[in-house]
């Protein structure tokens, strides 16, 4: 079995060895660039550790995790641009350093460049693994949307935030784990039970930076504590706190919505959240999803020994400070 460490350093290596082509530069330069920004490496890294627990060789599954990277890093670029973020790890966004209509453009090509890495699977697997990276990405996109549109409107459900956040964000973990699955040859049942660990753990990890947003230590964060307050973000936390708070108390976080002393207002909108519990109340959500995850991956039929480095990963990930 392979460590999280192992594998990371497979997934470096196979990205630095990515050939692009050389013209036109303005093209490739943002796809080369963005990739090598680092990251975790996660999502790439849960296909190999899927295709670990099979006994596969990881060779065969290095082309699945080169397109779900390749897939997520084109996703940043658009998102990016959406949210006019000037940063991405540390460095300049795509769009800052070449301009939004470069931008844009590279990331569609990236999206080809994913289905390209997907081309080179073995075709005994291949239609069932473009089928499940064709969903994976098909959910982001939806899941993208309906963040945009939230921010629009008045009312949304924590029923509502918690399917918006499983697009957004963990159908893509699902979905790796899915396709390590597919690649290594293990049966509809068991790829499916994967799955639901991938999409399960990603919901808690979101949930998590929700609360590590509010409570997280800056100096460990590596963002601003209370960014999500700031934007009056409709997070698990603040529609927790509109559901269970008293009218005068709403009357007060309407207030701070529109508060421009940024400390302030985080410092206001916290004493409400630590008033109502909803620390502890959206850590007991949180818990639920990860315990979801942790009993699909106790369900599915591998030795327990090949699944110690998975549970050790998710662990970290639900135990993280940042």
């Amino acid at each position: 079995m392979y460590t999280p460490a192992q594998l990371q350093e497979i997934i470096e290596n196979a990205i630095q060895n990515i050939q692009y082509p050389s013209h036109p530069d303005r093209l490739y330069q943002p796809i080369s660039y963005i990739m090598s920004l680092g990251g975790k490496r996660i999502r790439p890294a849960l296909v190999l550790m899927a295709a670990d627990l099979f006994g596969a060789d990881l060779e065969k599954a290095i082309p699945a995790a080169l397109a779900i990277e390749t897939f997520h890093n084109f996703t940043l670029i658009h998102d990016d641009i959406m949210d006019n973020a000037p940063l991405r790890r540390g460095k300049q966004s795509v769009h800052e350093k070449w301009g939004v209509n470069n931008a844009i453009l590279s990331g569609d090509v990236m999206m080809v460049e994913s289905n390209k890495h997907l081309s080179m699977l073995d075709t005994a697997v291949l239609k069932d693994a473009l089928n499940t990276f064709n969903a994976t990405a098909q959910g982001v996109c939806e899941g993208q949307q309906l963040d945009m549109e939230f921010e629009e409107r008045e009312f949304v459900s924590i029923e509502e935030y918690i399917n918006m956040i499983r697009l957004k964000t963990a159908v893509l973990l699902g979905g790796a784990m899915k396709l390590g699955a597919q690649v290594a040859g293990a049966s509809p049942a068991d790829a499916e039970q994967l799955y639901q660990f991938g999409e399960n753990i990603g919901i808690a990890f979101q949930l998590q930076d929700d609360i590590l947003d509010v409570y997280g230590d800056p100096e460990k964060f590596g963002k601003q504590v209370g960014g999500d307050i700031i934007a009056n973000k409709k997070t698990l936390l603040l529609l927790k706190l509109k559901e269970l708070a008293g009218d005068s108390d709403l009357v007060e976080l309407e207030k701070q919505s529109l508060n421009q002393d940024f400390d302030d207002k985080i410092s206001n909108t916290t004493l409400l959240y630590n008033k109502y519990n909803i620390r502890e109340l959206a850590s007991v959500e949180m818990k639920a999803y990860s315990e979801k995850a942790f009993n699909a991956l106790s369900a599915l039929a591998v030795p327990e020994e090949r699944k110690k480095e998975l549970i050790l990963l998710s662990n970290q990930l639900m135990n993280r400070e940042h």
